[in-house]
């Protein structure tokens, strides 16, 4: 009865809505008796999530619960066959019941939280994308083991084989590994330190000795014929014929070792670590040149597809195949950049192209230049910016070697935003050069300059040598006593910041009694002395005389 009395107490206030101190004191009674009635809670638990589990496929979980018309359960979990089965002594069995129906929903909810996710299909194909080997669907894949592919190193048909072929190859190539994997593990069992080759191996050996005879025999005439006739019909979109080229078991090798490697990228595409259109453009056709790209650039998508570019070297348009680029130079005007001619001496001339006169020329540049710079993140913003091109001139037109770009504006100073030289005109000495002309036109607007960072790999090492070249020749020419580093960057040009790094890497910037010393290393100097002598005249060297140009108003 004092229970009962404190039910009674503790019930529900005239607004619908439980007390929250009666609420508190009944779970302090309900805890106090779940020692008693825990085996009984724990059945009534266990059966209504049953009961829970098996109502999961109706449309409202929830509601089912509220609305259940089915007979109550009894301790053991099963319907009562008569109400004398029904525990109705104690004066919390309505409450037992109303909370092993919440732990049920809990428990449920529960279910479905943890219910394993439908995965994802781990292979993601972009139907857009096509292999760049003509007339391929790209259905099949060189490994066998994937439904389509999207480059030239997966395509069955520029391997000169098709898709069932290559699911074949598959297939007898993974019977030769486990059989391999078995052998290997046999002889692992039984392996010594100085084991001697078995009977099977040696047998091996003499049928792989016996295959290897006739593959320095050479092709005969009617072979000939055919490499070349398919050679004349596909070019290079085909791979070459391959047999009889060498033995079978060579070209088995070498079959073996293509699909690895297909197989290696395909896994590294599947995980995002290649994507399709990624650095497609291997190679650039470029003048006389055909260049290997290092970086992604990011050419529209139809020709970011292909596996090679073919620009034109003066006008820098680029063009999917050489049959356009061939026509297009019949009838391109242009010999040599747009804009003004600011420095020429000898064949080597500088233009000034400003971006937003020759946005279409600038643009084009960039892209080309992001092909072998992995820091470049500006393309086709290119209005604010001056750009500075250097050529080669012979008898054909000015060819490009390298160019850098800087800001019209720059409220740091900077007399460099991104510089390059193209990979055919390197050690050379043309990089130096356009760093030199770059001082050379900060020295003509009588600022300190400096270039942007970050740079390149490359970039950092040129820049890293022309600092300590113009330190030591200023070091070899001065005649004082006293040395400022304020007076090298009035003379130089170059900034204060960059001339102390410098002096620190060449270990020629001393802290002594409190002040820091300029050290004059004179076997660095003589070092660098007797390199000039061996350069000669030859050296490639901007001549400020030969410059004709005005800083530009607003500057």
């Amino acid at each position: 009865m004092p229970r009962r009395r404190q039910r009674l107490m503790a019930g529900s206030g005239s607004d619908g809505t439980e007390d929250s101190d009666s609420s508190a004191e009944r779970e302090q009674t309900n805890s106090s008796e779940s020692d008693g009635n825990r085996p009984k809670r724990q059945r009534l638990t266990r059966a209504s999530t049953r009961l829970s589990q098996s109502s999961q496929d109706t449309s409202d979980l929830k509601q089912t619960a509220d609305h259940d018309e089915s007979p109550p359960l009894t301790p053991t979990g099963n319907a009562p066959s008569s109400e004398s089965e029904l525990d109705i002594s104690s004066p919390n069995a309505s409450h037992d019941e109303g909370q092993a129906k919440d732990q049920a929903n809990r428990d449920s909810d529960k279910d479905l939280s943890h219910r394993p996710k439908r995965r994802r299909c781990h292979e993601t194909y972009n139907f857009n994308m096509k292999c760049p080997t003509p007339g391929c669907n790209s259905l099949g894949h060189l490994t066998g083991k994937h439904e389509r592919h999207f480059a030239v190193s997966g395509c069955p048909l520029y391997h000169n084989l098709s898709a069932d072929e290559c699911k074949v190859k598959a297939v007898s190539r993974e019977k030769q590994e486990d059989e391999l994997k078995l052998q290997e593990e046999s002889n692992s069992r039984h392996a010594t330190r100085h084991q001697t080759p078995t009977s099977k191996q040696s047998r091996y050996k003499e049928q792989v000795a016996e295959m290897r005879k006739g593959r320095n025999s050479g092709l005969q005439k009617e072979q000939k014929e055919k490499h070349m006739e398919h050679r004349q019909a596909h070019g290079n979109t085909r791979e070459p014929l391959l047999e009889n080229i060498t033995s079978d078991y060579d070209l088995e090798l070498f079959r073996k070792a293509q699909a690895r490697a297909s197989e290696d990228l395909e896994k590294l595409r599947i995980q995002g670590q290649i994507t399709e259109g990624s650095n497609m453009i291997k190679t650039i056709l470029f003048g006389r040149y055909e260049l290997d790209t290092w970086y992604h650039s990011p050419y529209p998508e139809e020709y970011a597809r292909l596996g090679r570019l073919y620009v034109c070297e003066f006008c820098l348009k680029y063009m999917k195949s050489q049959t356009i680029l061939r026509r297009h130079m019949a009838k391109c005007v242009w010999k040599h950049p747009p804009g003004d001619e600011v420095y020429r001496k000898g064949a080597i001339s500088v233009f000034e192209v400003d971006g937003k006169k020759n946005k279409i020329y600038c643009q084009n540049l960039c892209l080309l230049a992001k092909l072998f710079l992995d820091h470049k993140t500006l393309y086709y913003d290119v209005e604010p910016f001056l750009f500075y091109v250097m050529t080669e001139a012979d008898n054909t037109g000015c060819h490009l070697v390298g160019y850098f770009s800087k800001e019209k504006n720059s409220f740091l100073n900077y007399n460099v935003s991104c510089i390059l030289t193209m990979p055919q005109y390197m050690r050379q000495g043309f990089g130096k050069m356009l760093i030199d002309f770059s001082y050379l036109l900060s020295k003509v607007e009588e600022k300190v300059g400096s270039p942007e960072r970050p740079l390149s790999d490359l970039g950092l090492i040129s820049y890293r040598s022309y600092w300590k070249e113009v330190l030591l020749r200023y070091m070899h020419n001065f005649q004082g006593k006293e040395i400022s580093i304020k007076e090298i960057s009035q003379e130089t040009a170059v900034n204060p910041v960059d001339i102390v790094s410098t002096l620190q890497s060449l270990q020629m910037l001393k802290y002594w009694k409190g002040k820091h010393l300029v050290l004059k290393r004179q076997d660095l100097i003589d070092e660098w002395k007797a390199k000039e002598v061996k350069r000669g005249n030859g050296n490639k060297t901007i001549d400020p005389s030969s410059l004709k140009w005005t800083p530009p108003k607003g500057t």
